[in-house]
């Protein structure tokens, strides 16, 4: 059975052998991968060590894993072993641990000549290294290797420690070729990374942070949500930063009668603020998780309606105005392509400015941006 998956995987990744394969639309990453070995070079520091095979590792080394960039077997291999003697490990080995992830099953080792020799190029490159300069060895190559090691750990770690899960930030991927695509790339792992983004799935877990910094996640809302819950101090400046920026983008708008609040909170202040400045509509707040629910009903106004469930981007809402929140697990890029009301309010980072846009406070690093259908 595990045999099966991981021949059916390989078989995917592979897309279909009797189409010839060329540099073609690879040759980017095979340039960045000489590149690669120039920058560690003119530049031989721990963190260009590090984040060098962090990036490479999750890009080049990923696409090539998935996608050989060339035709000739002999031109596979020989670049295998390069990026072998680059990264410091065998790019055979990683390849079969990376297939048996996405065919879930666990890895079988199986020795090869061509693991033998990729293990014999990373050993000399090691003891050249060494003979060369042992205390540079020691104190910036070893410790720059691990500490790139853990960087892909921790990458691999935050893209499925809840699930599959996308970032379809446009910087990220630019910059590591649609790596952000992953809940994509594990649906279509034989699909090239340039036509990814148009695969998106609607139902795909999505998260605002690149996998590397995704810790953010729970760091900062979750923990500030809590704080704000302990301190009626907290909770009064809140609701004051975002009426104010609620008033400033509704001012002039038509006044809505029916709005649905995706994400209650923990400390509802939306719908709090929504309901002095909107006195007689009907507020819902629509929340996936009971928990939360829980925590938050106590302060809602008794004329709100809550309804547990998710909403997923893309889902029209029947209201006159939707409010998103910057806790939204899910693709934020496709609301702002395809709001679900007339009239949606999306909470985001200060930096991440779209139209028309009011600031909720410096402090939190929030504003909330206006999007109209």
């Amino acid at each position: 059975m595990a045999t099966a998956a991981l021949s059916q995987v390989k078989a995917s990744n592979v897309g279909t052998r009797s189409v010839p394969r060329t540099l073609g639309r690879d040759s980017r990453l095979f340039a960045l991968a000489v590149l690669h070995a120039a920058v560690l070079l003119a530049w031989p520091a721990g963190v260009t060590i590090a984040f060098g095979l962090w990036w490479n590792a999750n890009t080049i080394s990923h696409n090539f894993i998935h996608r050989p960039f060339f035709r000739s077997r002999r031109a596979n291999f020989l670049f295998s072993c390069y990026l072998s003697a680059l990264l410091g490990f065998p790019q055979t080995l990683w390849r079969d641990r990376h297939l048996a992830h996405h065919a879930g099953v666990p890895l079988r080792l199986r020795f090869s000549v061509r693991l033998a020799t990729e293990i014999v190029l990373v050993a000399a490159v090691w003891a050249a290294i060494f003979l060369w300069n042992p205390r540079f060895f020691a104190l910036v190559y070893l410790p720059g290797y691990l500490a790139g090691l853990l960087l892909c750990a921790a990458q691999g770690y935050y893209e499925h420690a809840r699930g599959v899960t996308s970032h379809y930030g446009r910087l990220y991927n630019l910059l590591c070729f649609n790596d952000g695509f992953h809940a994509e790339h594990h649906a279509y792992p034989g699909v090239h990374w340039s036509e990814l983004p148009s695969r998106i799935r609607p139902d795909a877990r999505a998260s605002r942070w690149p996998p590397i910094l995704r810790w953010l996640d729970s760091l900062n809302l979750e923990g500030l949500e809590r704080l704000v819950l302990r301190s009626p101090t907290l909770q009064a400046l809140v609701l004051h930063t975002h009426a104010r920026a609620f008033h400033q983008l509704l001012r002039g708008l038509p006044r809505p009668k029916n709005v649905i609040i995706v994400g209650g909170g923990l400390f509802p202040r939306t719908a709090l603020a929504l309901r002095e400045l909107l006195p007689g509509a009907c507020i819902t707040v629509l929340d996936a998780s009971m928990q939360s629910l829980a925590i938050a009903t106590p302060l809602l106004p008794s004329d709100t309606e809550v309804i547990c469930r998710r909403y997923f981007p893309g889902e029209s809402l029947d209201c006159d105005l939707a409010v998103i929140p910057l806790a939204f697990d899910g693709d934020r890029e496709r609301i702002y392509r395809d709001p679900p009301a007339r009239v949606t309010l999306v909470h985001d980072w200060i930096w991440r400015r779209r139209g028309a846009s009011s600031i909720v406070s410096i402090f939190l690093l929030k504003r909330i941006n206006l999007v109209t259908k």
